[in-house]
């Protein structure tokens, strides 16, 4: 069992990216209906899709609202290539490494895609 996320978003967001990089994938929670969404704390017009990198983190938020939704792993190269693009193009945030509080940093995808490629060629 890895270390769980802290209060700390920044640096569960460092985390988020080595641990994609290192693993090949992410986890997003998929139930009847799709993907989990849930407005943002900065617009509520605006969801956003909350992503992790270890299944551990995602699975302990299947509970109350999203207790019919289980974690599915998201490739790295399919979020970089499809997903993030896509979220950008319907206009949704991204959640990183939310933690337990499901509290966490509320990204515009096309940046964690910047960051995420800067990190993989350093």
């Amino acid at each position: 069992m890895s270390e769980p996320l802290g209060d700390d978003f920044e640096e569960n967001y460092d985390r988020f990216i080595a641990e994609a990089l290192d693993t090949g994938c992410v986890w997003g929670l998929e139930g009847d209906d799709g993907f989990a969404l849930c407005p943002s704390v900065e617009n509520d017009e605006i969801d956003v899709m909350p992503l992790w990198s270890q299944p551990e983190f995602a699975k302990q938020h299947c509970r109350d609202e999203w207790q019919a939704y289980q974690p599915v792993p998201i490739a790295v190269e399919e979020l970089l290539d499809d997903w993030l693009p896509g979220m950008h193009a319907d206009v949704l945030l991204v959640g990183v490494n939310w933690n337990e509080a499901m509290e966490g940093l509320e990204l515009e995808p096309l940046d964690l895609l910047e960051d995420i490629d800067r990190e993989a060629a350093a």
